[in-house]
């Protein structure tokens, strides 16, 4: 079987595997708890906190440990949000096509707190334009909230030229890097917050981080002991911790490396597609895009039942996020991209992982799509 949805989750690597077992096999102790055994584990999860903001290029203070890139981003959104609420800081900056975590969080904010939100407009591809942003930006824009690179379709933002207007309009800008994190550069980019998940990595479900400076205000979403410096309540997940820290180091260490690889991998099976699908579009920026990610819309066909025909062939993958798993809707970030419904409908994903393919695997992979499209067709 051929996994082909790693956007959706990683297989746990064997190193992340081996640095978490100590940790969830001997003495575990609380890190909030002041005896040995607590302060053992507040000493392993500082160094967890150090070496995933070195990575980043921020400080370990900044470092908040989450569930994963879920409950990241609705504490980057809402947290800053609320928290310049006092200041008659109420506008929010995001786009149509981000992930259902930032879309639900701005709806929420809209519903029960008043927030104005300003959708920016997009290029054909989903990208931003640099001098689009700075005309939306005003006196009260409390955040600028915007994934780095689109879980769906793949497009990449320029983060640094995105970050560099934000600056300039002193206004906190967050990036949802779940997708991008171990793919492309993120230290240096300037952005004050930034949103990580290990399961993306090759760490278990349930870890993730929200980077974010000291100098921005953040609410806390979850009230009681005050951990993760009063930002996050709830006892923390050291285990998970060190899974993170060791998946993002390792994606960290080889990443030119192998981001170059697969793409040139992802690249060879696009083409292909293209040429064997007749009906099949590219979805997403043909350039800018993740290294590991191909997507397209089949006129003509059910998406779903391609997926089945592939699976029963020997190839998993998806239609779109997995969290919006279960929904028969189209996606909104298609539907926002201008795509007619009945199009989007027929939306297939395909996000390779770190591993080595063999040199013709995108041509067989290929050809399988072709075969299937034409069997369900």
């Amino acid at each position: 079987m051929l996994y082909l949805d790693h956007a959706a989750s990683s297989p746990l690597r064997p190193e992340v595997l081996a640095a978490m077992a100590p940790h969830l096999t001997g003495p575990v102790g609380n890190p909030s708890s002041h005896h040995t055994v607590g302060e053992a584990a507040a000493a392993v999860l500082s160094d967890a906190r150090t070496r995933v903001a070195r990575v980043l290029g921020m400080r370990a203070s900044d470092v908040v440990f989450t569930s994963g890139g879920t409950e990241a981003n609705n504490l980057a959104m809402k947290g800053i949000v609320l928290a310049a609420l006092e200041s008659g800081h109420r506008h929010l900056i995001t786009t149509a096509i981000e992930h259902e975590s930032l879309r639900a969080s701005a709806s929420y904010l809209r519903r029960f707190h008043g927030v104005e939100i300003t959708l920016l407009p997009l290029g054909a591809h989903g990208r931003v334009e640099p001098d689009t942003l700075r005309g939306a930006v005003r006196e009260d824009t409390a955040l600028i909230s915007l994934a780095h690179a689109n879980n769906e379709i793949g497009t990449v933002q320029d983060a640094t030229a995105l970050a560099a207007i934000a600056r300039e309009h002193r206004v906190p800008l967050h990036l949802d890097a779940v997708q991008s994190a171990g793919w492309l550069p993120l230290a240096g980019i300037g952005a004050d917050a930034i949103s990580i998940a290990g399961h993306k990595l090759g760490a278990p479900q349930g870890i993730g981080a929200l980077i974010v400076r000291g100098r921005v205000p953040l609410e806390p979403l979850l009230h009681g002991g005050g951990q993760e410096r009063g930002r996050r309540s709830g006892t923390e997940n050291v285990a998970g911790a060190v899974g993170l820290a060791t998946a993002l180091e390792l994606a960290e260490s080889e990443r030119e490396h192998v981001a170059d690889r697969v793409r040139a991998a992802t690249h060879a099976f696009i083409t292909e597609v293209l040429r064997l699908v007749p009906t099949a579009r590219l979805t997403g920026d043909p350039v800018h895009r993740l290294p590991a990610t191909a997507s397209f819309t089949i006129a003509g066909t059910s998406g779903e039942s391609v997926l089945l025909e592939l699976e029963r062939r020997g190839v998993v993958s998806s239609s779109g996020s997995a969290c919006a798993a279960g929904s028969d809707e189209p996606s909104p970030v298609l539907l926002a991209l201008g795509i007619a419904p009945e199009v989007a409908h027929t939306s297939l994903r395909f996000t390779f992982g770190r591993e080595q393919l063999s040199p013709d695997a995108p041509l067989q992979l290929a050809r399988l799509v072709a075969e299937s499209v034409a069997a369900v067709g």
